[in-house]
């Protein structure tokens, strides 16, 4: 009897190693597959019809966005004048931009008051009004969308605040005002330094309601209803309530689409102020890093330093962006 027993036992224990044996290399060929479906190559080639599909904007966008930034920040640290090879320079032509160089510094204050100015307003303006239209019927919405979105798509819309800014009496802005007594005589609001740059900040508000303008206006139109009877439930009372806890929440990527679009638009400011205030424009009171970059890598075709100024806005820009990212998070919080 105790050799059967011992014989049981033993058959219990081979048959319980064999199991552990069995669970470990469970777990060993768990953590292996587990690897191997978290490897690039493994990816691709499981869904390699879609990076077919996509391939072609990848190599778009490669070519034509992440290329030139790249050979930009390179140039940045040559001399380069479109007719010789370039020469490394080193931090010269970044040393020149902040030590010697007064009008990028003017520039440079000018389009960070643009950014911090117009961005954020513009910003909160866009998501009021989209907010306001999207609860009228879809005809009504069509028709406001329209007319609010109508100056981005314009090409040279900012033209006519050259007939409303006019210096002389005919202007309509000196014509309204000198009739209603407000002022003596004819401003010389572009030609006036203390002028141009809030009459700049104006017109870019005007023309700010743009791509953001319609991202906010899809985005409110995909909000689940059902959302809202459940808040309500929840104990939201008020229309500012639903906004901050269900309605930003749920348009998420439409608001970063947004803050994209609007942080591109502030600190990229340059059409409107040449055409309004001219290049350069009185004391350069409406001179910005792009004007500045265009006068150096358009007319005097200095690459080297236009390129440091170029790398100097793209660093603005991601900054900004990866601060805006932080606080669109927060949001519904």
């Amino acid at each position: 009897m105790e050799k059967v027993d011992e014989k049981v036992d033993e058959k219990k224990l081979a048959e319980d190693r064999k199991k552990r044996d069995m669970e470990a290399r469970a777990v060993v060929d768990a953590d292996e597959i587990a690897k191997r479906t978290n490897k690039l190559s493994y990816k691709i080639k499981r869904n390699k019809a879609c990076y077919v599909m996509m391939a072609p904007y990848f190599i778009l966008f490669f070519t034509f966005t992440v290329l030139p930034v790249v050979i930009s920040i390179a140039l940045s640290f040559t001399y380069f004048n479109m007719l010789e090879w370039p020469t490394f320079n080193g931090w010269g032509n970044y040393i020149k931009l902040f030590l010697e160089d007064d009008i990028f510094l003017i520039s440079l204050k000018n389009t960070l008051i643009f950014a911090v100015v117009t961005g954020p307003i513009s910003y909160v303006l866009c998501l009021l009004f989209a907010w306001i239209i999207n609860e009228f019927n879809p005809k009504l919405r069509t028709i406001l969308t329209l007319i609010f979105y109508a100056p981005s798509i314009c090409g040279n819309a900012y033209m006519v605040w050259q007939l409303i800014l006019s210096s002389d009496r005919y202007g309509y802005l000196n014509g309204m005002l000198i009739k209603l007594g407000v002022i003596n005589e004819q401003k010389l609001w572009m030609q006036d330094a203390k002028y141009i740059l809030p009459c700049l900040i104006v017109v870019q508000l005007w023309l700010s309601l743009g791509t953001g303008f319609l991202s906010f206006i899809a985005g409110l139109q995909t909000v689940d209803k059902s959302l809202y009877e459940a808040a309500a439930i929840d104990g939201i009372k008020n229309r500012w309530q639903e906004l901050w806890y269900v309605t930003l929440p749920a348009m998420k990527p439409q608001l970063m689409f947004g803050a994209v679009m609007q942080i591109t638009q502030s600190f990229a400011v340059a059409d409107i102020s040449i055409q309004l205030a001219g290049n350069p424009s009185v004391n350069y009171a409406g001179a910005t890093v792009v004007t500045h970059l265009l006068d150096y890598g358009s007319t005097r075709f200095d690459m080297g330093y236009a390129s440091a100024i170029a790398t100097v806005l793209f660093l603005l820009m991601v900054g900004t962006n990866k601060l805006v990212q932080r606080l669109l998070r927060r949001v519904g919080e």
